[in-house]
């Protein structure tokens, strides 16, 4: 049970291991970004005013995104490429002819995987959200001056009857919401009766008092503007601010508050829910990596089965992701409870790297 034998073993693996990872990291991303950027470039440069300091605003919002992406992937990579490496060079069975098991051998590659989850959490939390919240506003505005307000959600729609608004800018929360940039499409069955635009709206507790007021009247085609104005008695300012709740850009604990008001409001909160969960379970399947790619460890490098021990860990790999997404996409419709679907990849593949590394190995 002792993991550890040799201390200089296992900070020569971690080592390496890490090496691998970031080196693999960094290579995905700039591939990754650069094929992005060329294909979002355009749609940047098309705002007027826009320049090379837009593109470089997008990349600092966009890489994020990649890396949190890339990292599961380079962990198995760095798995495979370590291990690879370890066996061909005899270094494996070295270790083994010196009396570590196979688990011995995985052990520092399983901490560091660790870290690497931890910091991946963490670096969801602090860097990965944020960017994502503030790109997904800028991508609504059309790459257009991104909203500096803290909470805000853009382009907003929502029925109230028979008639649509829509809010280009929404910020705060409760009572305290405010709507910028107004239309208000006032219909009568299928026809369009008139067109309504304000500047801001607030909520006054029982209605919204909108002011700056420009109304054109269909039917007659005439147009008129008011100081003010109250509409939307029956609209709730949790229409505007639970109307679309993108958990990639909430923190942990906002994305708790998000759901605790949709409850409230009696809204449907399972995938969100099971988002909630992914945020911890989806880090942390980079403990998985190095068991899962262990088969590449073993076996002898001279039989000539190193290559297809490689492809099997890749396989293995793979079919984790693909489950991990199947899972958390039958959560969202509502088919798999939201624990069950953040969880339950994470256990399976854990329980078959578990087996076939016993059964092989040990």
């Amino acid at each position: 049970m002792d993991f550890f034998p040799s201390r200089t073993l296992a900070f020569y693996m971690a080592k390496m291991f890490l090496i691998r990872i970031f080196s693999v990291v960094a290579l995905l991303v700039l591939v990754l970004m650069s094929l992005d950027l060329l294909g979002q470039s355009g749609k940047i440069l098309a705002f007027q005013g826009n320049g090379e300091a837009e593109l470089w605003t997008y990349v600092s919002l966009r890489a994020p995104q990649i890396i949190a992406f890339a990292l599961p992937f380079s962990v198995l990579l760095g798995t495979l490429i370590t291990l690879a490496t370890l066996n061909q060079n005899s270094e494996v069975v070295s270790m083994k002819a010196g009396g570590l098991s196979a688990h011995q051998i995985l052990a520092p590659l399983i901490v560091t995987s660790l870290l690497v989850a931890i910091s991946s959490f963490l670096f969801n939390e602090t860097v990965v959200a944020p960017a994502t919240a503030t790109l997904s506003a800028w991508e609504k505005v059309e790459f257009g001056p991104i909203p500096r307000e803290s909470n805000v959600k853009t382009n907003v729609w929502v029925k109230d009857g028979n008639n649509l608004v829509n809010a280009k800018v929404v910020a705060g929360r409760g009572k305290n919401v405010v709507l910028r940039d107004i239309t208000v499409f006032s219909r009568s069955e299928n026809d369009l009766r008139s067109l309504l635009h304000a500047d801001e709206g607030r909520y006054t507790g029982q209605s919204w008092t909108i002011t700056g007021v420009t109304r054109f009247d269909v039917a007659t085609g005439t147009e008129q503007k008011q100081d003010q104005l109250t509409i939307g008695e029956t609209l709730r300012p949790d229409q505007f601010t639970l109307s679309s709740v993108n958990a990639e850009g909430l923190t942990l604990p906002q994305l708790k508050t998000a759901i605790d008001d949709l409850k409230a409001a009696g809204r449907p909160t399972m995938s969100l829910e099971a988002s909630m969960w992914h945020k911890i379970s989806g880090p942390l399947s980079a403990m998985l990596m190095p068991l899962l790619g262990a088969v590449a460890a073993f076996g002898l490098a001279r039989s000539g089965q190193l290559f297809l021990r490689a492809v099997i860990g890749m396989a293995l790999g793979f079919a984790f992701f693909v489950a991990d997404n199947f899972s958390l996409a039958m959560g969202n419709i509502g088919a798999y409870p939201p624990f069950l679907a953040a969880w339950a990849p994470f256990i399976l593949f854990f329980l078959i790297g578990e087996t076939v590394l016993v059964r092989t190995e040990e």
